[in-house]
């Protein structure tokens, strides 16, 4: 009978690597999950096993390197598909954009390195959303084709399972939504095989129908198998084929026909691992951040001054990190011991960052030309951004000496505040100051002695309010909330009611918040304590906000500087509640024209309808303010470790913590005889900042602003000596602003070359200049909207400047 109808049969296992158990659990499964399919292959011809995760296979490498052989044999025959192409199946909404470069930049090179093969599909089929400028990212790692579950069709209507997804800057990848299962029970499979023909609409057609025990490992089974074989040969029954996804994709692409396209994000599925379990993302944007930083600092280090760049200590720190990425720890759904083991992967990680980037900073500061001056104290301050840019800058010193002051290389005396410092014990003092800083670069300041010094003002302030030259912002001495945020050049007054208002939501959802999307509960409000300025000088005035709720307290620190025209607000909560939401509600005054979103490498404009979103480094709201002005005006929502928050009309909520059960799925009900661990209880802090700015997000610098409280300055005091580099220095310069370089680093393959990796971030087609003083090199660039483009500079200065895609390879 001439079958018109086909399933192609995927035979795979899906690993929750950690989940309700820790990752040596995890580890065994992988070995126990790999000598099964090998076994299925010898007593099977025509089995065929699909696997992703190079971290699966580099444990086997080590731990059962005989096994690992016969893989690698599998591999070369074509019967073990490697997909995903990623170093594990991440979250792919918390992380950063950088992130999901490393995914497959580890994965993919590993993959070639060890097995001779690449990933042509990308593979998530088990995470709770996907971010919208993955198409780009796949493409440029080699993967034309995506494979995911989730959300599924009663979650996101699509038209076709089977479609192209494209990210905002018209890169396409080929993608196919799984529409039941990605694994099965170990038995016999009608059931499952009827439920998948039934998706193909007309008299023919195809599917792809994944098979395999899942979640805990497993794998196809030999009942599995005997059963496709059986089930093929039934005539009322599709043809059934044991292949892979990619068999799936080049048969389909084969046809030719017309696919529809889906454009963006691809949500929603578990609104609350946006925000589940506070720590484990804070962990993340630090640990990303520090790596970044680090391997920027390093490459100036060693061009600089000679320093060693440690490229395989940079890596082995990526790879903790993307480890603690996979899906059920990023999104805070795995049981409370995992968490523990994320902390120490993540403490690695952080250690070999903050070692590297000190080597890095002394490095540079000891070959810096300083001349003896009595009395003097030279403070270097290291910026790693791409941009120049003004920077609070708070170091810990020894008391003050009389008449000492801080001055620029030039002479120039800067406002210099003392601060309470860190110490309890006398000696010490805490020094901040704005440093005006070039880009990817230092500059050096000298603490010294002078008989007349100038007297700076400070900022003006009382307990309840403060202002500068671009802004005035009031608080309720009752409450502790924002009466008044107003912008004094055109009058905008930012907020219809009182802002920043800690409020608590109830929420008895699970730990994913299954089949929720919008929380808006309130059961209550924290109420204030006190509002005092507990800091007040020249470059800085602090007002702190003390509040509770129940059994918890909240002190928040607004920073408003007598220089810096956005407010930095250092948040410590203190939690004790449970079934609860904390978020922070900003009620705002302007007529919406839109909201954008920060998302990994990118930005999304979302409708104000309550849905809890994901949020990376800001979110924006820009309008005008009725009865002022028809000028746009906006305010940026900047944070250095929050993930997720909503807007409903015009109010806009930042959230901040979830108190669910650890690991609580639904329909399990908790017993209530039993006690359980909540996530999020304790003490925890960060850091959020209102960026009020005039005209659009992209034309007023609020992705620079988000980046300035996320990769900070480094500053420290030196000693004076002779050295080859001027007291300020600048590694690189880009001449459009819309251009963000957001990573300096040495490739993969140990040549020393130069690896770049450059953003355009504000939707616009542009050339720039990049002049790179530090390399002696520079090179004329033309960027689409949101590019994400990686240049390599050769060690040999006679070798030209190449684009090379996200594996650092070279453009084909």
């Amino acid at each position: 009978m001439d079958k018109k109808k086909t399933l192609y049969m995927i035979g795979n296992a899906h690993l929750d690597i950690v989940w309700l158990w820790q990752w040596q659990e995890g580890c065994q499964e992988v070995k126990a999950t790999f000598r099964s399919a090998l076994d299925r292959m010898k007593e099977y011809d025509d089995f065929f096993f699909t696997s992703s995760s190079a971290a699966h296979y580099e444990w086997v490498e080590e731990n059962e390197p005989a096994m690992f052989e016969e893989i690698r044999e599998r591999v070369k025959e074509g019967r073990w598909v490697i997909v995903g192409g990623w170093w594990m199946q991440p979250d792919c909404n918390a992380p950063g954009g950088e992130s999901f470069v490393r995914q497959g930049l580890y994965g993919q090179r590993y993959f070639r390195e060890k097995l001779g093969v690449t990933a042509h599909t990308g593979y998530n089929v088990d995470s709770f959303g996907h971010n919208g400028m993955l198409p780009q990212i796949l493409k440029k790692q080699g993967m034309d084709n995506y494979v995911f579950m989730r959300p599924g069709r009663h979650e996101k209507g699509i038209e076709s399972e089977l479609f192209e997804w494209a990210s905002n800057d018209g890169s396409r990848v080929t993608a196919f939504r799984i529409p039941f299962e990605y694994c099965t029970w170990p038995d016999e499979l009608k059931e499952h095989v009827l439920r998948c023909a039934g998706e193909i609409k007309g008299e023919e057609g195809s599917i792809m129908c994944f098979y395999g025990v899942g979640n805990h490992g497993g794998g196809p089974t030999k009942r599995n198998i005997e059963s496709i074989r059986e089930l093929d040969k039934e005539e009322d029954m599709p043809h059934l084929i044991m292949a892979t996804p990619d068999d799936y994709f080049r048969d389909i692409k084969a046809q030719g026909k017309t696919l529809p396209v889906v454009s963006g994000e691809l949500f929603h599925h578990s609104s609350g691992c946006y925000s589940a379990h506070s720590e484990v993302k804070k962990l993340n944007r630090l640990a990303e951040n520090r790596l970044i930083m680090a391997e920027k600092l390093s490459v100036a280090a060693k061009h600089w001054a000679g320093g060693r760049y440690p490229l395989e200590r940079y890596t082995e720190g990526w790879k903790k990190v993307l480890f603690n990425q996979f899906h059920d720890i990023m999104a805070g759904t795995s049981i409370e011991p995992a968490y523990e083991d994320a902390r120490e992967s993540y403490g690695a990680a952080l250690d070999t960052a903050a070692r590297g980037l000190n080597a890095a900073v002394q490095s540079i500061s000891w070959h810096i030309n300083i001349p003896m001056e009595d009395g003097m104290k030279p403070v270097v301050v290291f910026n790693p951004n791409s941009f120049p840019g003004k920077f609070e800058v708070e170091m810990e010193s020894p008391n003050l000496k009389e008449n000492q002051i801080l001055v620029d290389e030039e002479g120039k005396q800067i406002p210099l505040q003392q601060v309470q410092p860190l110490a309890s014990s006398n000696g010490r003092t805490r020094l901040v100051f704005i440093a005006d800083l070039p880009a990817m670069g230092y500059r050096t300041y000298r603490l010294v002695i002078r008989e007349t010094a100038h007297a700076f003002p400070d900022v003006e302030s009382t307990d309840t309010t403060a202002e500068n030259r671009w802004f005035k912002i009031a608080f309720d001495e009752k409450t502790g909330y924002i009466s008044s945020l107003y912008k004094k050049n055109d009058g905008t007054e930012y907020f219809s009611g009182p802002a920043a208002v800690p409020a608590v939501i109830e929420d008895r959802s699970d730990t994913w918040s299954h089949a929720v999307r919008i929380f808006d509960k309130v059961k209550g409000c924290f109420s204030g304590i006190s509002v005092k300025r507990v800091e007040n000088g020249p470059v800085k005035c602090v007002i702190r906000v003390t509040s509770t709720y129940g059994s918890s307290r909240m002190f928040q620190d607004f920073s408003i500087y007598r220089e810096l025209d956005f407010i930095r607000v250092k948040t410590t909560v203190d939690w004790h509640e449970k079934w609860s939401m904390l978020k922070l509600r900003f009620p705002m005054q302007l007529n919406y024209l839109r909201a954008t979103w920060e998302i990994p490498y990118g930005t999304a404009c979302r409708e104000p309808n309550g849905e809890e979103f994901p949020m990376q480094n800001f979110l924006d709201v820009e309008g005008a303010n009725p009865g002022l002005t028809t000028a746009v005006n906006g305010l940026s929502f900047l944070n250095d470790g929050k993930s997720s928050g909503s807007i409903a009309g015009k109010e806009v909520s930042l959230t901040v913590l979830r108190s669910p059960i650890y690991a609580n799925h639904e329909p399990y009900e908790p017993d209530e005889n039993l006690e359980y661990v909540y996530i999020d209880q304790g003490v925890q802090t960060f850091t959020y900042a209102l960026y009020p700015h005039d005209g659009s997000w992209e034309n007023s610098h609020t992705v620079r602003r988000s980046r300035e409280i996320n990769e900070k300055p480094i500053a420290l005091f030196e000693t004076y000596h002779k050295g080859e580099l001027p007291q300020s220095a600048s590694f690189l310069d880009i001449s459009a602003e819309n251009v963000l370089l957001t990573v300096m680093k040495e490739a993969e393959d140990g040549s020393g070359d130069v690896i770049l990796r450059l953003v355009e971030t504000a939707g616009r087609s542009c050339e720039t200049q990049l002049r790179l003083p530090g390399l002696h090199r520079e090179a004329a660039l033309t960027f689409t909207p949101f590019e994400i483009k990686t240049v390599r500079i050769p060690v040999p200065e006679n070798m030209e400047i190449q684009e090379n895609n996200l594996l650092e390879d070279a453009m084909e």
